[in-house]
């Protein structure tokens, strides 16, 4: 008697889609079964990383809270991605914290489409809000102002993560958009919303930030490659990754909203100036 074969898990590759080569989260010319999996950062350097990361936060806000706002934010929104990557089978996808700027999660292999590759782009922000539940009930609970701030933290970072700017996932999830419409429009788009994000960055004393995305930005450009290869996009599929961006987007205003109203005693605008001032972003 012989073993029904296996059924194939999430992990295992598609027989009937080559490795595909993506430059910043998957392993470049993968064979599967070839090359050593990724075995992830290593677990000391992950926790210096993270208290870098969440000390650095501390300093410039001053709010314990905030910290770790930002810091638990970051890994749900990762999971949110590795979850997407795993599902597609581009796993098994890990989680890497870089210091005083945030994190990423990188797969074992890029997607087999555009469109998977829109999902796994999207799932972050997306997942990534959930992180703000725990932040809504300590408010409510406690009754302390800060437990919003942390709240409305987690949805600015993750609506600031959906800009059409390489290397956020906006720039992933739009970019194969723009590209079905003309491939010139999705180069003058990310040129643009990429030099304004920095910009903004430079404004608000963001000067990691910024320099981060002008590093990304000028690697995308002497690469020449926006996005990774794969079949491209359908009419169909294209107007599903809109929808499901503005779906996305949409869920981090309204997140942000709920935790500014009482911020500002029911005044969006006044609950926006204290948000911005306990993060940091605002006198």
């Amino acid at each position: 008697m012989t073993d029904a074969p296996r059924r194939p898990g999430p992990w295992d590759p598609k027989p009937e889609a080559p490795p595909v080569p993506d430059g910043s989260a998957a392993t470049p010319g993968a064979t599967p079964g070839t090359m050593p999996l990724d075995k992830g950062q290593n677990p000391v350097w992950a926790v210096i990383s993270t208290l870098l990361l969440g000390g650095f936060v501390w300093w410039i806000t001053g709010s314990w809270v905030i910290a770790v706002a930002l810091v638990f934010g970051l890994f749900v929104h990762e999971y949110g991605h590795v979850l997407a990557m795993n599902r597609l089978g581009m796993g098994p996808a890990r989680i890497y914290i870089i210091p005083f700027l945030g994190g990423l999660a990188k797969a074992q292999r890029g997607p087999r489409s555009e469109w998977d590759g829109v999902l796994v782009s999207l799932a972050g922000p997306a997942f990534g809000l959930l992180a703000a539940g725990p932040f809504f009930v300590g408010y409510f609970v406690q009754g302390s102002p800060a437990w919003l701030a942390g709240a409305f933290a987690i949805a600015l970072i993750n609506l600031v993560n959906l800009a059409p700017a390489p290397p956020l996932d906006g720039s992933k999830a739009l970019g194969p958009v723009l590209a079905r419409i003309h491939p010139a429009l999705e180069w003058t788009t990310m040129l643009a919303i990429g030099a304004a994000v920095i910009a903004w960055g430079v404004t608000n004393g963001s000067f990691l930030f910024a320099a981060f995305l002008a590093i990304a930005l000028i690697g995308h450009l002497r690469r020449g490659r926006w996005r990774p290869d794969g079949r491209r996009l359908s009419w169909p599929e294209a107007a599903a990754s809109t929808a499901l961006f503005l779906v996305t987007a949409a869920a981090c205003v309204v997140v942000g909203v709920a935790a500014l109203l009482p911020l500002g005693d029911g005044s969006p605008m006044e609950g926006l100036r204290q948000g911005g001032r306990m993060l940091g972003l605002s006198s």
